[in-house]
């Protein structure tokens, strides 16, 4: 037990179960999953489904902490990428065609790369710190989606584009494969190549790396525009899910919800090694603790005291430090009082 619990994924999924029983036992429809017109509905779906943008941005931000960086302006890719989507539809002849979507999905995730590939040059190439090089974009980025949507949220009726948050395949939600198939290729990419490895390196010690004779600059470059590449997907499943593109709501806030999704999966802030698996973990709690709030009726004004405070109490069961505490304060009640311990060396005497 005491090696299980040593893992590195025990805490973030004992918070993860915790909060689904307090979840179940406040409410049991909570796990409950009924099939209705060969589709799964249930709380526990929702949450699969609705954690998708925050669920690829999180992959991406892995990726640049890793490095030993940080991405600051996912939520305005979302934005861009969202804006560049529906208004390539919505100018169309025929915005419920499936390759008219086709078409306009794929030049908002080539817009997204584009602006990945911005931010890892600055950092990679230029140097220039990390908070500061995607700070830049985070600003610039709202301000380029609204030049997009002329200030105004396009808003979009395409069947084809709402089956992308909305629809269901093989009875399970679409957005879950999307989010899926992102976190299994990055784990191929990342746990089974070297790839992995020289990440881990570089957000280490990238000058001993490159000493080393890694390509420390093309592996934070990669993982930059790996970053931009999923928040234009997130991009578009929000835009998708609430049928429109709106610059200043896009990916709000999604940034700093991303980081804390890491770090609750296990991922250190100071780089090097990461976890996917954490990350995904990190990001059902977030899900699941939003889902709650929406259960209790927490006011809008109240809703990020209640977050906070609950986040709080998950990172503090994770805690090693807390961890050592609670140790020292059981062996402390497991010694009786007025016995003393003695060492070998004083027994032998």
């Amino acid at each position: 037990m005491t090696r299980l619990m040593k893992h590195r994924l025990f805490w973030p999924v004992f918070s993860l179960l915790a909060l689904i029983v307090i979840n179940t036992i406040a409410r049991p429809q909570f796990i409950k999953i009924t099939m209705r017109d060969g589709e799964f509905y249930g709380a526990l779906i929702d949450i699969l489904r609705n954690c998708a943008p925050l669920m690829l941005v999180a992959l991406g931000m892995t990726l640049v902490i890793a490095t030993r960086g940080i991405d600051l302006s996912v939520g305005a890719v979302m934005a861009v990428s969202g804006a560049v989507t529906l208004t390539i539809i919505d100018g169309s002849s025929s915005p419920g065609s499936t390759s008219t979507v086709l078409v306009a999905i794929l030049a908002g995730i080539g817009v997204s790369l584009v602006l990945g590939l911005w931010n890892g040059f600055l950092v990679a190439v230029l140097d220039i710190q990390p908070i500061i090089a995607t700070l830049v974009l985070m600003l610039a980025g709202r301000g380029v989606a609204l030049l997009i949507t002329d200030g105004f949220i396009t808003t979009v009726n395409s069947e084809p584009l709402n089956f992308v948050a909305t629809g269901y395949l093989f009875a399970l939600p679409f957005a879950l494969f999307i989010w899926l198939a992102a976190a299994a290729a990055i784990a191929i990419v990342e746990r089974r190549t070297a790839l992995g490895v020289l990440t881990e390196a570089v957000g280490i010690n990238p000058e001993a790396s490159r000493l080393a004779g890694v390509r420390s600059r093309g592996i934070i470059l990669g993982a930059y525009v790996a970053s931009g590449t999923l928040a234009g997907i997130a991009g578009i499943i929000y835009s998708s899910n609430i049928r429109a593109a709106d610059a200043n709501a896009a990916g709000d806030l999604i940034e700093l919800y991303a980081i804390l999704a890491v770090v609750l999966g296990g991922t250190s802030l100071m780089g090097g090694k990461f976890t996917i698996a954490g990350t995904v973990i990190g990001v059902l709690i977030i899900q699941t603790l939003d889902s709650t709030i929406l259960f209790l009726g927490v006011s809008s004004a109240q809703s990020p005291v209640f977050f906070a405070i609950v986040v709080v109490i998950v990172v503090l069961i994770q805690s090693p430090r807390v961890h050592q505490w609670g140790r020292a304060l059981t062996g402390g009640f497991r010694t009786r009082p007025g016995t003393e311990v003695r060492n070998d060396a004083e027994v032998t005497a």
